[in-house]
């Protein structure tokens, strides 16, 4: 997002955190239901259009707003979106692309609540790298003509007793849901949303071996003192990297041997 949208997006958050730091907002049902309004604005081109106008006064968007969903979603996620429409989006997409954005970080909170937020984030990693390795797999989660009972099934299947609820919940929104974005932009959005959740980048880091608990201790210092912000390590293991590990953060590659080449790139940085 660009300019007014990115403003307003930042301004949604707040009022999100400011209503989530209260424990007795549910924050799994606001997940529930801003989801549900992301699908509605979604599949109704016009009523999007007319939320987004700059022409029109925010005010009377967002009693527009009050009175579609009154009765239909809580007064929190009522306000909340009421809020949202008061303020200009450079793009109508970008309100929806918010919304969503926000349930995501709605369902984030509760587990981070729960202290599952860790397992969230690796579950979704690990999900992810299944999808990329398993093509019949990720056939069946994208096929277009499958209902989505039918892909919700059959992540039922896989991870309903194998994951925490806020992954399944996440994962199953995305798949039945996509909005016209691949499987793998969504899991890469949904681990950036997750590592943000705690201020943290993302590092992909692939070993010929598994790392040693000090030795990820190290690289996540290191890595953490390179970028200026606390790191999360999603891990794998590819034998094809002989001796070495590659490091992933963004779009940016860090090869090196051992993660003593990671202390001598952040002692080039830091000059």
């Amino acid at each position: 997002m660009n300019g007014a949208s990115r403003e307003a997006l930042a301004a949604a958050r707040e009022r999100l955190d400011a209503l989530t730091d209260h424990t007795s907002v549910d924050a799994g049902s606001l997940a529930a239901e801003l989801a549900d309004v992301t699908a509605l604005l979604h599949r109704e081109v016009s009523l999007r259009r007319v939320l987004t106008d700059p022409a029109q006064e925010g005010e009377a968007k967002a009693q527009l707003v009050e009175r579609l969903l009154g009765g239909q979603v809580s007064g929190t996620t009522a306000d909340l979106v009421a809020g949202m429409v008061r303020t200009r989006w450079s793009r109508s997409r970008d309100l929806v692309d918010a919304l969503e954005e926000l349930a995501a970080d709605a369902d984030l909170t509760e587990a981070q609540r729960r202290g599952a937020l860790d397992s969230v984030e690796d579950e979704v990693f690990r999900f992810s790298r299944i999808v990329s390795s398993d093509s019949a797999l990720r056939a069946a989660l994208t096929d277009t003509a499958a209902s989505e009972a039918a892909k919700a099934g059959l992540l039922d299947s896989l991870l309903g007793s194998r994951a925490d609820k806020v992954t399944l919940r996440l994962i199953t929104r995305l798949v039945t849901r996509p909005r016209g974005r691949s499987l793998e932009e969504g899991l890469e959005s949904l681990s950036k949303l997750a590592a943000a959740r705690r201020g943290r980048m993302v590092a992909t880091v692939v070993s010929a071996v598994p790392l040693s608990e000090p030795q990820k201790q190290r690289l996540g210092a290191s890595l953490a003192k390179l970028y200026g912000r606390p790191m999360h390590l999603n891990l794998e293991v590819d034998p094809a990297v002989i001796g070495g590990i590659k490091v992933h953060v963004g779009d940016e590659v860090i090869n090196g041997s051992v993660a003593d080449r990671i202390d001598e790139a952040s002692r080039r940085m830091a000059g």
